[in-house]
């Protein structure tokens, strides 16, 4: 017998060196899959933040406008300024609007090349529209208003909830939103077929803003539904609404699409928006609608509301009187003209107004409003009855009648606004996970449901199935209370290249549903799933550190606190708790450390002065402006592009200074802090270089646009800031 080491030996210690690598590799694996996850993870929750931090900031300016229409004397500056926008939230008679679709005083000129349309349109019409649009070719405003006057007679006619049926066709294919992203619904087409009478679509909600071609995915629908008025059916979302195309995007694209004619064709949407039905019931067990439901959602008051009543979903309609002269009044303006009794009743309604709290103004929701408005029509209601007493001795039995019918009036206001909530809970509620329902804070409208609610709609309703939109998924779709709710979005790509898939889904007899994912970019072609993912982060990083700069001064009183030898160093975990205990985002802080602090840590100390240091404001010399006025103005960018766009009454992209100057006062009435009118006039310096007498808003909006000194982050592309220039651009940069 030899003493050699024999083969088993030798196979037992190469095998344990086999599984010892193993279990390194796997548990680097996993180690890798945890980080990559995370990072997926804080991405998504720093893109969502601030999209919903963005409609709530839009809800809130929007309720702070009302409430100054409502309270503010009819002859004051403020009013005067914002007014137009409440007109347009009017119930007026249709034959008002007609004079907006007149088109047969435009002519088409012969060096004109885009696509013909001629009425009643047919289906080789139809296809040549997505076609043209394919090619990037514009429609020209003749026929967009002739497509939109036809659109608008032919949705008068249906219902506020659409019932279709699968028998006829076998199958329904049901679309998210869609969000001015073309080259989604132009894949959805490639795949799907093109509606006809055997490929109907439900199309749910969201087609506009934020996107770039929102008016050529209208112009598409609308033409369809023309062609194919059975087999085609879209939902309003809460996106089809004039206050919010202000702040996202869709007010700018017609009207720099449209110069001449934008203005009126944005009027006619707002009308074409409100006839939109508002859910769509699939073999009567399958309920499609854009947000989602509440505890009080009844689908039989929602059969009945005037639905083109709510030009604007964020604000209960306003009644339009006829005066003795036979003119249309506001209720809400001054009735200088109008007889002695009705001079006393205005002047006695603003008397008994309770007057809102400016201190919780700026958290107050709109069920918080919707509370008041109700409260207030049932104290009208008894104001009315103590004033009858009042006037009985000194008013004939005519003026009698006339105070009892706005009493009834007043009733009736009450079931208008529950209409209205009905409504808002419809375009704009999300799920939740644990059971009940409660205001929707996050987004300021709107409701979170549970699964509790959804049992018992679906049964109260004799329903089997909820298909909603609004919420972007990572993966097109999710499903969510014992797979009775079913969230989709046909947007991909939505926050960044890469961030979404995009889904629709297909529903045959069984009601089975049957999802197809997608992704529009072909730029995902070309990068591995680790490109992708680190392009998607750094726009959110990007996103995060605007965030930042615009809590600054904030965000150094929450590090000193931590820092009280005043050293200018704080520790990494310090570091975290004051920006969390600023920002409140629920971030892995010292997990992003090294993406937010350029440079090395001193001995595991981070200079605060020097981070804040690398961040600036683009393009002018701001050094001579109040630096907590350079932080007001980013923090609430968007809030002041949409005072400007408000403000900016004739679409001319420019106001005057007087008008800015006004414009700024709004702003701090609504922030609650004073801005002096020298401060005003300092930013007026800065921008009004060619002394012109006007401000160019885009032109100020681009010039406090932030950027990173250092970082290349301001170059990736992202919903909220960045072109595809700057995304080819950092395709070419060997050091990303």
């Amino acid at each position: 017998m030899g003493c050699g080491v024999s083969k088993s030996d030798q196979f037992h210690k190469s095998s344990g060196k086999a599984i010892r690598s193993a279990v390194l590799i796997q548990r680097w694996y996993r180690q890798y899959i945890a980080r990559t996850e995370m990072r997926r993870r804080y991405t998504w929750h720093i893109f969502q933040s601030i999209e919903y931090s963005g409609e709530q900031a839009q809800i809130k300016l929007y309720n702070f406008l009302g409430y100054l229409m409502d309270n503010f004397t009819p002859a004051s500056n403020e009013r005067n300024l914002i007014s137009h926008i409440f007109r347009e939230n009017e119930v007026c008679r249709d034959a008002e609007w007609e004079r907006y679709f007149c088109y047969k005083n435009i002519d088409v000129p012969e060096i004109y090349s885009g696509p013909h349309l001629t009425f009643p349109l047919t289906v080789e019409q139809a296809v040549g529209l997505v076609e043209a649009f394919r090619n990037k070719k514009q429609l020209h405003s003749r026929y967009v208003l002739q497509l939109l006057l036809e659109t608008w007679k032919h949705l008068r006619m249906l219902p506020n909830i659409n019932r279709i049926s699968t028998c006829q066709s076998k199958e329904i294919t049901i679309c998210g939103d869609l969000h001015g992203q073309l080259d989604d619904l132009l894949l959805i087409f490639y795949k799907n077929d093109m509606p006809s009478l055997e490929k109907p679509y439900v199309f749910n909600g969201d087609f506009v803003d934020r996107g770039k071609d929102s008016i050529e995915i209208l112009l598409v629908l609308f033409s369809f539904l023309l062609v194919y008025p059975s087999e085609v059916h879209l939902n309003r979302g809460n996106h089809e609404d004039h206050i919010i195309n202000l702040r996202y995007g869709f007010t700018k694209e017609v009207l720099t699409k449209y110069k001449l004619h934008g203005k009126r064709i944005l009027k006619l949407l707002q009308k074409i928006f409100s006839w939109l039905p508002l859910a769509t019931v699939i073999d009567q067990k399958v309920l499609v609608i854009h947000g989602g439901i509440s505890d009080t959602t009844d689908l039989a008051i929602l059969a009945r509301v005037d639905r083109h009543n709510y030009v604007s979903a964020l604000r209960p309609p306003k009644k339009r009187h006829q005066s003795s002269a036979g003119m249309s009044i506001d209720s809400d303006m001054d009735l200088d003209t109008s007889c002695r009794h009705k001079s006393f009743l205005r002047q006695n309604s603003l008397a008994f107004l309770k007057p809102i709290n400016r201190d919780s103004f700026q958290n107050r929701s709109l069920q918080d409003f919707s509370d008041r408005l109700k409260v207030s029509a049932v104290e009208e209601v008894e104001i009315s009855g103590r004033r009858r007493s009042i006037l009985d001795k000194d008013v004939n039995p005519l003026e009698n009648e006339r105070i009892t019918a706005a009493s009834s009036e007043s009733i009736n206001s009450l079931t208008v606004v529950d209409e209205w909530k009905q409504i808002l809970d419809l375009l704009w509620s999300d799920p939740m996970t644990q059971d009940g329902c409660m205001p929707n804070e996050v987004r300021g409208g709107g409701c979170y449901w549970g699964p509790d609610v959804t049992e018992d709609f679906l049964n109260r309703h004799n329903l089997q199935l909820i298909i909603r939109s609004h919420e972007c998924k990572q993966e097109g779709y999710e499903f969510c209370h014992n797979r009775k709710v079913l969230t989709l979005f046909s947007a991909s790509n939505y926050y960044d290249v890469g961030s979404n898939r995009g889904a629709y889904v297909k529903l045959g007899p069984d009601l089975v549903p049957y999802l197809i994912q997608y992704q529009a970019s072909s730029m995902i072609r070309e990068l591995t799933v680790r490109q992708s993912a680190g392009r998607t982060e750094r726009s959110a990083l990007k996103v995060l550190r605007e965030q930042v700069f615009a809590h600054k001064s904030d965000l150094l009183c929450a590090i000193k606190r931590f820092d009280k030898e005043n050293t200018g160093l704080v520790s990494l975990s310090d570091w975290a708790s004051a920006v969390e205990s600023v920002m409140h985002l629920g971030l892995p802080w010292r997990m992003l450390r090294a993406q937010l602090v350029p440079g090395k840590i001193q001995g595991g100390m981070i200079d605060y002065h020097e981070w804040f240091n690398e961040l600036a404001i683009k393009g002018v010399n701001a050094d001579h402006i109040d630096q907590s006025l350079l932080e007001t103005l980013y923090r609430h960018r968007s809030t002041l592009e949409t005072i400007f766009r408000i403000v900016d009454y004739d679409n001319s992209g420019f106001i005057t200074i007087e008008d800015f100057q006004q414009t700024w006062k709004l702003l701090s009435v609504y922030l609650k802090m004073e801005i002096t009118d020298d401060t005003i006039a300092d930013l007026i310096v800065t921008i009004d270089r060619n002394q012109d007498g006007s401000i160019d808003i885009e032109e100020f909006m681009e010039a406090f646009r932030l950027t990173d000194k250092k970082s290349r982050l301001e170059r990736g592309r992202s919903m909220f800031m960045g072109t595809a220039t700057d995304l080819t651009k950092l395709d070419g940069d060997p050091s990303i």
